[in-house]
Order: structure tokens, then C-alpha cells, then sequence
């Protein structure tokens, strides 16, 4: 562990507390051009970031004596960065060109890679234009997609994002083991003209096999039993256990394809039945673009390195725990639930790589909304609040086509502002004079239009929203979230948090088809499941 760096930024944030933001431009002139990057069609700046010159310098020290590239270079190496699974983490070997050189843990990756593209292509255009059809010989008009955590949320940002407004092919997801949920899915679709496609690494998720089931009857309740299987494809690590369970097809992916970093592999055959295959590659193309960027730029204008080192000097330097992400562009509505997926189950960790305990905090709690919605909900605490929540902009400058959407970004680039410039109790005071307000009445109001400022972002923006431009900004993400995972010295790539719940799922589900609390559960949750057995 790199203690003296850490030392030597936990001292300068210190030092970093009191120091206002708007006055570090005029301290250090370069400051804009030091603290922007270009990459892959992002622009990011991270100017209105907290740090001083000096906490900027100790950031990167921190990350040279972490061994960032080192680590880097051993993801893209194949080797088992996952040690607590053994396995290695390729996401990028997914969006890599045609006839690239992957190896996992010392094995040839690529050529199945490119052959997995292949079949995706291939079948995607069978269906989009109507060589493969349904049970009845009907066309497929609508794909269901079942899956959940990483085989949902990565898919559906995909889908929300470059959806056309009226879809040839419309796609629906269901996560929610909610009943409801499936409902909504199936509502105004016809079992002759819909696929299913049933996303899970394992094929044994709860959920996702309960989801999987609902859909089964309601097609067979339409369908002649011997054509069932054309409406029922399944990706997964485990095709066999997919076969059995009625898929027709399966898209087979491997174990070094992480849930939260699949959405590049078959899971998200969905959206390139939907979008169609030259969609998709530009969205591979993108990430790809950043891949290489992130391998070749120096840390100092390595653009996921500098967004981490901005996290971990907030977290770690200043004690800042939560995040806020606001994209102004209605398609990105789903980035900060993906987000939290992604960094939250990854990061949100408490030991070391080598099981001891951490010492210090690691990832903090995102959360977000589209920019002018969340203006109206959560902002009123990060501008007025005692607590201090960085904010990161996510701005693309034209959504919707030729429209102008100034209104819009102006509403970020002003929320920027506000947060940094703040306002002091006394231009509240000379304003509320200014509109005619008395004197008592000024000195009434005027703390209650206070705003303390003087608090981060960083805002990144997108000439507009393309598939390539999506693709660079996952993966800036992904990045991001590797990078400090490297500097916390945990591990990203395993999510154990996620299993307890799921094994004491299954007991209580045991309990309830006894009728009655079991004698070694506490007493807390025997009585709520009694009360729900009622």
C-alpha cells in the first residue's frame, strides 16, 4: 500500500478544505487547460473540482504509487485480476476490432469473440427482416428481455438511449420479480409476434427464472407447443441448462465477462435486434476508441484516471461521501441507476485484495436524475444543504436534432456555476432590498438565500449523443471504476455482498411454503412474515 502518498493527500486536502474554487483560477492560470481533457468525443473538466494545484499533483502521485498502469496493463493482459474468483476481467476484449489478441488467464480469446459477433449479426438480421419468424410463421414484432442487475440495466441504458422514436422492432424489459412488472411488458403484445429472450450468467437466478417462467405460460397459452422454442433465446455462461429449460437458441458468453461490464457481450442481443448491428458496432467502436485512449494517455490527461482521482479526493481527502449524477438528456434518464450498479457493487467494498480491512472509504452512494428534474427534487440539498455532494454533469448540446437545446444545457452549465460562485448573505440581503423588501424583512429572509458554494463538479459534455459517443462514455465508467479499485487496493470484479441475501431468500421461501416461521430465524422477521402469511 502506497502510505506516504496517501499521507501526503490526506494532509493537502486538509489543507484543500478551506480553500475557495473560484479563487484556484486565478492562483494557477493554467488551471482550465490542466484539469480538461478530450477523449473519444467526451470533453471533461474537472476545473470546479476542490483541489488546489498541490491536491491535484498529490491525486497523481497517489495513482503512480498505486501502480495504476501496471494494474491496467494487467487487465488487458488477461490476468486474474478477480483473485478471489481466479478469473480475468476482458470486457475490453468484447468491443475490440475484428481479429484482435486477447488471451484470458494465457487462452485465446478473440477468434470466439468475433465468431459470438458473428451469430449476433447474423440472427438480429434473420429476425429485423423476417427470415426468422415465430411459431406460426409470423414476423417478430417485439422482443422481451428478462434479466436483471447486469443483465438489465446495461441493456436498457443501451435501448433508452438510442431507441428510435417509433421502433420497428419494439424491445421491453422486466427485471422485477413484481408480477406487475411482467404485466406491463406483455400488455398489447401478441404471443405470435413476440420474443423472448432470457439473459442470466448462470441460469439460475430467482428472479429471472421466475420471470422466465411467467412468460413461458403466457406463450403457450397462444402457441402450438412444438414452436415454443423459436420464441425463447437464451444468453448465458451455461447454455445447457438454457437448452433445458425451453430456449431454441443460446448466445453463449464467458466467465471472464463480469455481469456489470456485460452489456458489450451477447446480453445485449435485445437492443441489436432493435437498434440493428451497425448501431451496435458504432456503440463497440466508441468504447473501443476509449480503450485506447485510456492504455496510451498519460495519467496527468488520462481522462478515467483523472475522474477517479477526483472521487477519491473527494471521499477519501474531504470525506465526502455520495455522489450525485444529473445527465441533462432525457435518453440518458437510466446512466445513474447503471451507475450505481456498476460503481456501488464493484467498489462498495470493506477489505483489501488481501482480506484485510480497507481503513478508509471506498466507494461512496450514487445517485441521480435527469438535470432539470432533479433541479426540482434533490438539488435543494446539494446547493443549500450542511452536507457537501459533488456533482457530475453529464451535457450533450444537441438531443433531439436540430432543435435548440440552450435551455436545457444553459440549466447545467448554470448549476455548475451556483455550486461553486454560491451566493453570500449579504448580496442576498442587498438583493432583497433591490426588490423592495424592508429592512427587517431583508435581514428576515436573506440567510434563507444564502448559498454556501464553493462545492465540486465536473461536467461532461458530447457534441450529441451517438452510438459511439454512448459507447467511450460507458467505458469511461468502467475505467473510472477500475482505477479506484486499483488505488483502494480492492477487489472490483466479485460482488459476494449480493449472495447472503439471496441464500437467506431461499430458506424464508422454505418457510413459507411450511406455513410458518422456522425457530432459528430472528425475531424481528418471524413476526413480519407471519403477518404477511396472513
Amino acid at each position: 500500500m502506497p502510505h506516504a502518498a496517501w499521507t501526503e493527500l490526506e494532509a493537502v486536502a486538509r489543507r484543500d478544505a478551506d480553500a475557495r474554487i473560484l479563487d484556484q483560477f486565478t492562483a494557477d492560470p493554467d488551471r482550465l487547460s490542466r484539469m480538461t481533457v478530450d477523449a473519444a468525443g467526451l470533453h471533461l473538466d474537472l476545473s470546479k473540482q476542490s483541489w488546489t494545484r498541490a491536491g491535484f499533483e498529490a491525486a497523481l502521485d497517489l495513482a503512480r504509487a498505486a501502480e495504476v498502469e501496471g494494474r491496467r496493463a494487467a487487465l488487458f493482459g488477461g490476468e486474474a485480476v478477480n483473485a478471489t474468483e481466479g478469473r480475468a476481467v476482458l470486457h475490453p476484449a468484447l468491443r475490440a476490432r475484428e481479429g484482435s489478441d486477447f488471451h484470458a488467464l494465457g487462452e485465446a480469446v478473440s477468434a470466439e469473440v468475433d465468431q459470438t459477433r458473428g451469430q449476433m449479426r447474423d440472427y438480429a438480421h434473420a429476425v429485423r427482416s423476417s427470415i426468422e419468424t415465430g411459431a406460426t410463421g409470423h414476423a417478430f414484432k417485439a422482443v422481451v428481455h428478462i434479466g436483471i442487475g447486469g443483465s438489465d440495466l446495461g441493456p436498457r441504458l443501451i435501448w433508452d438511449a438510442l431507441r428510435p422514436l417509433d421502433p420497428t422492432i419494439d424491445v421491453r424489459f422486466v427485471a422485477n420479480i413484481d408480477p406487475r412488472d411482467m404485466a406491463e411488458a406483455l400488455t398489447g403484445l401478441d404471443p405470435q409476434t413476440t420474443l423472448v429472450v432470457v439473459v442470466s450468467k448462470t441460469f439460475t437466478t430467482q428472479e429471472t427464472l421466475a420471470n422466465a417462467e411467467a412468460a413461458r405460460a403466457w406463450l403457450a397459452a397462444a402457441l402450438p407447443v412444438d414452436g415454443m422454442a423459436k420464441h425463447f433465446i437464451g444468453v448465458t455462461a451455461a447454455p445447457e441448462k438454457a437448452a433445458a429449460f425451453g430456449c431454441g437458441r443460446t448466445f453463449a458468453f464467458r466467465d471472464w465477462v463480469g455481469g456489470r461490464y456485460s452489456l458489450w457481450s451477447a446480453v445485449s442481443l435485445s437492443c441489436v435486434i432493435g437498434l440493428g448491428w451497425d448501431v451496435f458496432q458504432g456503440f463497440l467502436d466508441g468504447a473501443a476508441e476509449l480503450d485506447r485512449h485510456f492504455l496510451e494517455a498519460p495519467l496527468e490527461t488520462n481522462a478515467p484516471v483523472l475522474l477517479a482521482l477526483a472521487q477519491i479526493y473527494n471521499v477519501d481527502g474531504l470525506h465526502r461521501p455520495a455522489r450525485t449524477v444529473a445527465p441533462y438528456a432525457h435518453a440518458l434518464r437510466r446512466l445513474p441507476a447503471f451507475l450505481q450498479q456498476l460503481e456501488m457493487e464493484s467498489n462498495g467494498k470493506r477489505v483489501r485484495r488481501d482480506g484485510a480491512p480497507v481503513g478508509r472509504p471506498t466507494c461512496p452512494v450514487v445517485f441521480g436524475e435527469p438535470g432539470t428534474n432533479g433541479q426540482h427534487a434533490f438539488f435543494q440539498q446539494i446547493h443549500q444543504g450542511p452536507q457537501v455532494v459533488p456533482a457530475e454533469f453529464v451535457i450533450v448540446a444537441s438531443t433531439h436534432g436540430n432543435a435548440s437545446e440552450s435551455p436545457l444545457w444553459s440549466n447545467a452549465l448554470a448549476q455548475g456555476q451556483a455550486l461553486m460562485q454560491g451566493k453570500t448573505e449579504a448580496q442576498a440581503h442587498a438583493e432583497l432590498i433591490a426588490g423592495g423588501a424592508s429592512d427587517a424583512e431583508a435581514d428576515r429572509l436573506a440567510p434563507h438565500k444564502t448559498f454556501p458554494g464553493n462545492r465540486p463538479s465536473t461536467a461532461i459534455l458530447m457534441d450529441r449523443l451517438t452510438p459511439q459517443t454512448l459507447g467511450a462514455l460507458i467505458a469511461l465508467y468502467e475505467h473510472k471504476t477500475f482505477v479506484e479499485g486499483v488505488i483502494w487496493d480492492i477487489n472490483s470484479f466479485d460482488q459476494w455482498g449480493v449472495e447472503l441475501g439471496k441464500v437467506l431468500a431461499k430458506a424464508v421461501l422454505k418457510d413459507v411454503a411450511a406455513g410458518a416461521p422456522s425457530p432459528d430465524l430472528d425475531p424481528s422477521t418471524a413476526a413480519l412474515l407471519t403477518r404477511l402469511l396472513r
